[in-house]
């Protein structure tokens, strides 16, 4: 039976209720997350906040990098102060993750940004967020709704891995109210809403490494596309360390 590759996911850093009586901060996620890789033929690993120190012995034991959805990404790291509607930060969050991405694509792991995954993708390449899109877009489309998850239409842009993977207008989860404002240095974007909202980023393929990043939560939904994407990339990495995509 072949190896399955080892896929790391990140985990939320946040206090958590249980049982009768539990009351603890927790490293937590979602089930989604580990069926989303589990269906897609990864084995998956948490990944809590760690000491950033460590991240690059993290990444030499990954084949693949999940970077998950929740808390709002710290604005100092984008040279901004808060806005009334950013939820406070989460500091051992952003050190370990950013560490963490940047240690990936170092090592062309192949990663998938998820939601704030991506936003982090894009404040690391030295990109901005709006920090609360109803203020530019003038709607709620994007969450109107706290703790669900309602579809809107993305459209992948011609050429880029995203569209290879999602070659045709779709439906997707969508649960955030802040998106990209200045797209940082060498992503483009592969994805819009019809608003305009950059949907989607990734690293060219010509950087040696898969890099996607995605606004929507795709563990939400049954379609595994880009997960399955991600998984080939590492079973590829797995087996043949020095190859590119």
């Amino acid at each position: 039976m072949p190896i399955q590759p080892l896929i790391g996911v990140t985990t939320y850093s946040t206090r958590a209720r249980w049982g009768a009586a539990w009351d603890r901060h927790c490293s937590l996620l979602p089930t989604a997350y580990a069926r989303y890789v589990q269906r897609a033929g990864g084995l998956m690993l948490l990944l809590p906040p760690d000491n950033p120190a460590l991240a690059g012995a993290v990444a030499d034991r990954l084949d693949g990098l999940v970077l998950a959805g929740g808390e709002d990404v710290d604005p100092a790291l984008y040279g901004e102060q808060p806005h009334p509607r950013t939820a406070a930060p989460v500091p051992e969050r952003d050190r370990w993750e950013l560490a963490l991405l940047a240690a990936a694509l170092e090592r062309g792991v192949p990663l998938l940004g998820i939601c704030r995954g991506m936003q982090l993708m894009n404040v690391h390449a030295g990109g901005t967020l709006n920090q609360h899109l109803p203020e530019t877009v003038g709607h709620k489309g994007h969450n109107p709704r706290v703790g669900t998850f309602p579809d809107h239409l993305v459209e992948p842009v011609a050429g880029t891995v995203t569209a290879h993977l999602m070659p045709a207008p779709c439906e997707v989860a969508t649960h955030h109210h802040q998106g990209v404002g200045k797209v940082g240095a060498g992503l483009i974007a592969s994805a819009h809403a019809e608003d305009g909202t950059v949907e989607a980023l990734e690293y060219p393929w010509g950087q040696g490494c898969f890099a996607v990043g995605v606004q929507w939560h795709p563990e939400m939904r049954d379609d595994l596309r880009l997960v399955r994407g991600l998984v080939e990339m590492a079973g590829r990495r797995r087996t043949a360390p020095s190859a590119g995509p």
